[in-house]
């Protein structure tokens, strides 16, 4: 609704101004007498809440009424008008029908008075928020409400400038006072008073120039603000404005003032953000401002030919359940056009986004309904095509799903203070009433996808709320047909989906509430399903106007008859290529469009296209092909664009009728390229000059001219004038007289067109073009001569002494900081030639700031030659040239210029390539560098453009693997160079695993380390395990195989550590019973728990039978934190008891003491052990008996006993001076406990083992350094040693032992030698076992063959079995000669 239609709005939304002069003063009137505070909407709107809330407190009072007497006092209140008065007021405080910029109605008008007389500057503004009215004085800010002078100097433009949160708005008027003629007033003084005592100059410097963006990233605009003079605490006002709508700070927009320099920081660009952005800094006296434009490109799509995102997504028309979603089409379709366009909403708070249709739709225009009342949503849009579905745009703003009439209330707050009073209303016993019908059902918009229908909620309602039911009739049936069967909607909106195209209907709708269904409204008419917008028509064709070097002006003729314009959409293409590239992404609604952004040289074509809510229209003609150069300006060096002529005008060739002539270019080309030079001539009779003549009616583009149709013998004169796009220079100094007569010499003639490049400290290329006259024969090379500046011509020397048959030639070792003077001579098969003209003096000195030409090999393996210039003039161009010379072959080398930048791409790099490459900045002094590329380094390069094109990612540590706690498995790898857009594939057997139950990922960035966790082990998981890394372009891949043994002993101890882990959730020991004699020879039984509480229960037991604490035996166990021990003192064979600690939900251990009969002090050093059985028979060693010593331990070991094995078993151990006995029953109870050990350690697996890693027999040449490693396993970790022969090896410089991660013994031992031969055993200890690892190593002199032959090794190894959990393993392993075995079978026999 126009705010103009209704008086209420309009008093309210109207501000008038008015600047009154009276006498010598002028105030504003108008508007409000007096100060008044602004108050935004939703500052009242919570004002009003919190106000609401704090009364609602109050002591409440509740009366009780009938409902007849409610209904009597609601009329009472009707009949007031209270109702229009909510209604005005919900009008006003709805922005969304509301909002709009700032209009002059009424605009002041300019007027002329005499002095000292009134005037009132009178204007009307409408807008809301309402306006903030400024006036100003000659654009300098002044106080309305202030008193002045009004007298002559009070004539000036006056500005009323409006300005609100959705633009500004300003109108102009002219005061002009006249003196009056009286001598009185004439001698009257005449005093300004300044408007503020101080006049501030603002200056912006540091201009943020036109920016290109991409979305998604962050973009910063910035100017530096001097404001002179400096006043402390004062600082002037910044705003920054988009498309003249002034910005407020966001999370997308961020602004800064440091005092001197304002910062705007576009935070994730989207298209929204593109457009003219301008910085207006307003002080006291007056405002300064700069713009320039923002484009934001598309972000790249992840599958190539889909769209790019949609823009602009507005919500409107909100109501319960509905509302209408909004946007613009994006300026690329992709690789075909856009299919039509999906919505999803997602509720606020959460992150679930939901599509809201099945069927994409081509309108840019789509209802949502289903919405949950009271809720907020924001909504994305995706475009489709043929080829995918794009990337969603930026969200909308967040709309709450509610009546637009509770929206106003809840903003207004209380219509009246607040009595503390409650007034309830008792139903009366009668049957609710059934709504009427519906008002004014309307089709407001109809499409080929949807048709929405509105209407107004019936005025019989009861004294509930209602809800709709629609219903449609086909045009020619009776038949109607209910469309929301399922659910009733809330909203007075509804949209209808799924009708036949082409059709007509009627629609018609029913209210509802519990009492029932009320009577149907009437029809709304037949209406016809299509689209009733039409797409717009194609623009007229685009005319195109250079602007600057990188810049060109679009204009064109609008689209005719197109209803609710979104934009245009401006395209160009380079010629030749055919790939249209959008020069704006966000529509622009004028018919002129400056693109920036092109390459300078280039040419471009161009055609528009507008968009609205129905699509695209057709394309417009193409525009004329332009060349993207500056348009004609001044000359950088003079004030004026005027051209230096020629000079150096000089006869190359003479014959009868024709002279061949020669002049060097113009030293400024007055801002624009020379396009080509005219010739005059005039003849010369003594000292009389004839009159100038024209010999070329059209311009000559090189600096030699054949001047023909001359006569022979007669003298002439000639001058030269250049031409460009601003026209013709003045003519060059005339040459000397020439006769045109035949040359008859037969050497060559001078070179000409003598110049340098590339001036450097200690070398200058020097180029020339060959003599115009070849003399008898043809040129076949060069001689160049230099001399320094400071000598005579004696000074003269050739810088070469074999020919050079090339137009250029690189001279080196000069001396810095000298100038030199060269010149050139030409050789044909007569002889040398004249020498050319002297080049110089030329100053052997490096410019500052030159740069060279690099080589580069971008990411993608590009090959590109790379100069950058930083003294680019107006005019000036990359020349690049192959061996000095014109590159004319463009499919070798692709150039692309940009801001002082130049790079030559070699298109497929080849031997076809080799050459010097040098690129001449024109329109400078000289600016210029080469790059010589040779075989060598040109296969340099195609090595490092492989590794560019297919990159790998290094990997600091491949895939391994390791057992964590609960039997986990982890694999793991880290990444040694990687970017945070790194992507992990996970792969097992060849198969895509995810994560889940049983796999668990994570990817530490900070580190590069790829993880993966399996719970456990299973059959199926036997296989390949594979990390696949991509990282953009590169790629990586690592792999690890679990197969076979490897396998099953993995799985094996992953499911071990799980039930250990499930063992150590309850109490458990940590160090299983054992027992230690200490120095009053008392033995001390001790174990160790983990895991205890306070309710842990501990007992101890002997002979199974418990100890109670009332025991004599329990006074001796002793427990800190988990430590238990307990000292029984003394024992003998005869004393042996089975002892066990036991605590409650745990295992039972068990120690038998009549063990300790087999340990031995270390203090016997032992000779001889004899062991005898029961009958004091001596013990014959067997496969299935077997004796033996292991470190200082003396073991018997009984495969598979049997009955025949009991009895007493005596250890006799003699030194040669003591000995020691020892008695072992093994009968009865004691055989009982035996079997009872035996069957418990073999089902031990804690205790210590090597389970791999060492050889049998290591033959290895002296001089080599042997490393031997072997895999430990033990719980707790083992104690390792190392034995050879017998004897146990210290760590020292010559054998290094390691034992690290409780895993891993390793032996190394340097420079072997024959000396290390020999048996070597890895002894690994822990309280459940011990076992000795046994391996030969054999160190042979390969130049010793005859000792070789005589000596053969014979290698006998005894294997050992699995040892008890109490007896010990021997491994031996013996080399012996050939002729000592029958010895040795004797001695075993």
């Amino acid at each position: 609704m126009s705010t103009l239609s209704d008086p209420a709005l309009l008093k309210k939304s109207l501000d008038t101004p008015v600047l009154m002069f009276c006498g010598s003063e002028f105030h504003r009137v108008g508007g409000a007498d007096e100060e008044t505070i602004e108050e935004g909407i939703h500052y009242v709107a919570m004002r009003n809440l919190f106000v609401r809330e704090a009364k609602e407190a109050m002591q409440v009072k509740v009366e009780k009424k009938t409902r007849s007497k409610h209904v009597r006092e609601s009329a009472e209140r009707l009949e007031m008008g209270r109702m229009e008065e909510w209604s005005e007021f919900r009008k006003k405080m709805n922005p969304d029908s509301l909002t709009h910029p700032p209009e002059f109605i009424v605009k002041p008008r300019g007027q002329t008075v005499w002095e000292g007389r009134s005037v009132k500057l009178h204007c009307t503004v409408a807008g809301w928020p309402k306006p903030r009215i400024t006036w100003y004085k000659n654009n300098v800010l002044i106080d309305a409400k202030c008193p002045m002078h009004c007298d002559f100097f009070d004539t000036a433009q006056y500005y009323a400038s409006a300005l609100n949160v959705k633009g500004e708005s300003s109108s102009v008027a002219t005061i002009v006072v006249k003196r009056i003629h009286h001598s009185t007033l004439f001698n009257l003084p005449f005093i300004v008073f300044p408007e503020h005592g101080v006049t501030f100059e603002t200056t912006i410097i540091d201009k943020f120039e036109v920016a290109f963006g991409r979305e998604g990233e962050t973009l910063s605009l910035g100017c530096t603000v001097i404001v002179y003079p400096t006043v402390k605490k004062y600082q002037p006002e910044i705003q920054w404005y988009r498309d003249s709508v002034a910005l407020k700070p966001s999370k997308w927009v961020h602004t800064h003032w440091s005092g001197n320099r304002a910062t705007l920081t576009l935070i994730h660009l989207n298209k929204e953000d593109e457009g003219m952005y301008t910085l207006r800094v307003n002080t006291k006296s007056g405002f300064d401002a700069y713009s320039a434009y923002v484009f934001v490109k598309d972000a790249d799509v992840e599958v190539e030919g889909v769209p790019v995102a949609p823009l602009d997504v507005r919500c409107h028309d909100a109501n319960k359940d509905y509302v209408v979603v909004t946007w613009k089409q994006p300026a690329v379709e992709g690789s075909s056009s856009i299919l039509g366009y999906y919505i999803d909403r997602c509720e606020v708070g959460t992150h679930h986004w939901a599509q809201c249709n099945d069927t994409p739709v081509k309108y840019a225009r789509f209802p949502v309904t289903g919405l949950v009342e009271g809720r907020s949503y924001v909504f994305r849009v995706r475009a489709l095509n043929k080829a995918g579905v794009s990337r969603p745009s930026r969200v909308s703003e967040a709309v709450v799903a509610m009546d637009p009439a509770d929206r106003a209330r809840l903003r207004a707050g209380p219509s009246a203070p607040f009595t503390g009073m409650i007034k309830f209303t008792e139903e009366d016993p009668t049957v609710g009433v059934v709504p009427g019908e519906p008002t004014d059902v309307v089709v407001t918009e109809a499409t080929k996808s949807y048709v929405v229908l509105a209407w107004k909620p019936p005025v019989q309602r009861g004294h509930e709320g209602v809800m709709y039911f629609i219903e449609k009739c086909m045009s020619g049936t009776e038949t109607w047909q209910r469309v929301n069967t399922g659910m009733p909607v809330k909203s007075p909106r509804f949209a209808l989906f799924d009708l036949a195209e082409g059709k007509s209907y009627n629609f018609r709708v029913r209210c509802c509430n519990s009492a029932g269904v009320g009577e149907p409204s009437e029809p709304t008419g037949e209406t016809v399903v299509g689209d009733k917008l039409d797409l717009p028509s194609a623009p007229g064709s685009p005319v195109v106007t250079r602007n600057s070097s990188t810049s060109v002006v679009v204009s064109w003729a609008a689209s005719k008859d197109v209803k609710h314009l979104a934009g245009y959409y401006i395209e160009c293409s380079e010629v030749g290529t055919n790939v249209w590239v959008p020069c704006n992404n966000k529509p622009v609604k004028t018919t002129r469009f400056v693109c920036h952004g092109l390459s300078r040289g280039a040419n471009y074509v161009f055609k528009v296209k507008a968009v609205n809510a129905a699509g695209y229209s057709q394309d417009s003609a193409n525009s004329d092909a332009v060349v993207v150069q500056p348009a004609i300006g001044k000359c950088p060096h003079k004030a004026s664009p005027s051209l230096i002529p020629p000079t150096g005008v000089t006869l190359l060739e003479a014959v009868k009728d024709y002279m061949v002539l020669g002049w060097n270019e113009p030293g400024d080309n007055g801002g624009a390229d020379v396009r080509g030079y005219f010739v005059d001539y005039r003849t010369v009779k003594g000292s009389v000059f004839g009159k100038w003549h024209e010999m070329n009616h059209q311009a000559v583009t090189s600096c030699t001219y054949k001047a023909e149709n001359l006569k022979e013998n007669v003298l002439y004169q000639f001058q030269v004038r250049a031409m460009n796009m601003a026209g013709v220079s003045t003519a060059s100094l005339p040459s000397s007289s020439l006769e045109c007569k035949e040359w008859t010499i037969t050497v060559p003639g001078a070179p000409v067109g003598l110049h340098v490049l590339e001036v450097r400290d200690t070398s200058v290329v020097v180029l020339w073009e060959p003599p115009v006259f070849d003399g008898r024969s043809p040129v076949n090379g060069y001689y160049l001569d230099l001399k320094e500046a400071s000598t005579g011509d004696e000074g003269w020397k050739g810088v070469h002494e074999k020919v050079n048959t090339k137009k250029y030639i690189k001279v080196t070792s000069l001396k810095p900081g000298t100038s030199y003077v060269f010149r050139v001579r030409a050789q044909n098969l007569a002889g040398v030639g004249k020498p050319s003209a002297n080049l110089g003096p030329i100053l052997a000195q490096t410019r500052p700031g030159t740069k060279e030409i690099i080589v580069d090999v971008d990411d993608n393996g590009v090959i590109s030659m790379i100069f950058e210039c930083s003294e680019m003039n107006e005019g000036s161009e990359f020349v690049w040239s192959k061996n000095y010379q014109a590159i004319t072959d463009s499919s070798r080398l692709t150039f692309v210029n940009e801001k002082g930048r130049s790079r030559a791409i070699f298109n497929s790099p080849s031997l076809e390539d080799l050459g010097t490459f040098s690129c001449v900045v024109t329109n400078t002094d000289g600016i210029s560098s080469s790059y010589t590329l040779t075989e060598e380094g040109l296969k340099r390069l195609l090595d490092l453009s492989h590794e560019h094109k297919f990159p790998v990612i290094p990997f600091k540590n491949d895939m391994a693997m390791e057992l964590l706690e609960k039997g986990c498995v982890r694999f793991w790898c880290q990444v040694e160079k990687f970017t945070p857009a790194l992507q992990v594939e996970y792969v097992f057997n060849d198969a895509i695993i995810t994560q889940g139950k049983k796999y668990t990922m994570n990817f530490d960035k900070s580190n590069g380390i790829i993880e993966m966790f399996m719970d456990s082990l299973e059959v199926t998981d036997e296989g390949t395990f594979t990390f696949n890394l991509v990282d953009g372009k590169a790629k990586g891949t690592t792999s690890l195989v679990l197969i076979g043994d490897e396998f099953r002993e993995l799985q094996k101890k992953s499911e071990f550590e799980r039930a250990e882990w499930v063992r150590k959730q309850g109490p458990h020991f940590v160090e299983y019973l054992d027992f230690a004699v200490t120095q009053e020879c008392d033995v001390l039984l001790k174990c160790k728990i983990g895991n205890i509480k306070k309710e842990t229960e501990i007992t101890w037991s002997k002979d199974s039978i418990e100890i109670a604490e009332d025991d004599e035996d329990a006074a001796k166990i002793e427990r800190t934190d988990g430590d238990l021990t307990f000292n029984i003192g003394k024992v003998s064979p005869l004393e042996g008891s089975a002892f066990g600690a036991k605590k409650k939900n745990s295992c039972y251990f068990c120690l038998n003491l009549i063990e300790l009969l087999c340990a031995f002090s270390k203090q016997f050093n032992i000779l001889s052990v004899l062991l005898l059985h029961i009958r004091d028979a001596k013990i014959a060693a067997s496969e299935r008996v077997k004796a033996g010593v292991t470190g200082e331990q003396l073991w018997l070991k009984i495969n598979e006993p049997t009955e025949k094995d009991k009895g007493k078993y005596t250890m006799d151990i003699f030194d040669g001076k003591d000995g020691v006995k020892r008695v072992f029953e093994l009968t009865g109870k004691a055989w009982e406990e035996f079997l009872f050990v035996v069957d418990s350690c073999f089902s031990c697996s804690d205790r210590a083992r090597v389970v791999g890693g060492l050889p049998d027999v290591v033959a290895i040449q002296e001089g080599k350094s042997l490393n031997l490693t072997g895999n430990v396993w033990g719980e707790p970790t083992p104690e390792v040693s190392w034995m050879k022969n017998d004897k146990e090896l210290v760590s020292d410089d010559r054998y290094k032992l390691k034992f690290e991660a409780g895993k891993f013994a390793s032996i190394t031992i340097a420079a072997v030698t024959t000396a290390d031969s020999g048996k070597y055993a890895l002894i690994v200890k822990n309280k459940y076992g011990t076992e000795a690892g046994v391996f030969t190593v054999s160190v042979y002199n390969p130049d010793d063959e005859e000792a070789k032959e005589e000596k053969k090794v014979v290698f006998i190894v005894l294997y050992v079995h699995i040892h008890l959990c109490f007896v010990r393993t021997l491994y031996i392993s013996l080399y012996l000669l050939t002729e000592e075995v029958e010895q040795v079978k004797h001695e075993n026999r």
